[in-house]
């Protein structure tokens, strides 16, 4: 259950940070409490995963899985760069998040 966990944990950081986009500075209701209840989820996720894995590799995980979404979600629905350059560094962040999910033995 544990990675169920991380990963519920990182996607639920995608949901916020996109939301977080939108809130525009926090001066939009809805987007606003799309963000507050996505990094409340996103949190509660991450804690449970807290319980069995090391923090390094939890934390980095988390986080390249919402940097990786967002990423994802940013060239899908904002048209942002989809150079090779930028994608080789996304696939490294991939390659990281795999290697501490198998580092962790778990």
């Amino acid at each position: 259950m544990v990675w169920f966990y991380i990963i519920v944990a990182g996607l639920f950081e995608v949901v916020w940070a996109i939301s977080l986009k939108y809130s525009e500075g926090f001066t939009r209701l809805y987007p606003s409490a799309i963000t507050i209840v996505g990094m409340m989820i996103s949190f509660y996720f991450l804690s449970l995963s807290l319980k069995v894995l090391p923090i390094g590799n939890a934390y980095a995980i988390w986080t390249g899985i919402g940097a990786v979404g967002a990423v994802i979600v940013g060239i899908v629905a904002f048209n942002e760069p989809h150079d090779i350059t930028r994608l080789i560094f996304v696939g490294f962040i991939l390659v990281g998040i795999v290697g501490l999910k198998y580092s962790s033995n778990i």
